[in-house]
């Protein structure tokens, strides 16, 4: 299943989810992790890991995170969202972890 436009390309290694995540904060995004056993279509909504990370000053701080959700939830697809509280919108988002 192709879930977005990172889909389409080989997985991205930690180091590139970190850069990505530098990206968010360089440009004063706010980061969240969300998450979802069988993700279709119609399904907008997935669950929060949490709050989006206001906190985040780091990519460390959100990689963390993610090893926690993967960790709780192993069999679901996670993604990382990226919020721009001047829009009031989400600007990005990609899935980094996919079940086997």
């Amino acid at each position: 299943m192709k879930t977005e436009t990172f889909s389409y390309i080989p997985a991205l290694t930690s180091d590139e989810v970190a850069k990505q995540v530098q990206y968010f904060l360089k440009n004063s995004w706010v980061p969240g992790i969300e998450y979802s056993a069988s993700p279709t279509p119609e399904l907008a909504y997935w669950s929060w890991w949490k709050l989006p990370i206001f906190s985040a000053s780091s990519p460390q701080d959100l990689l963390t995170e993610l090893s926690a959700c993967k960790d709780a939830h192993p069999n679901a697809y996670i993604r990382i969202t990226a919020y721009d509280n001047i829009r009031q919108c989400q600007v990005m988002s990609f899935v980094v972890h996919v079940p086997a």
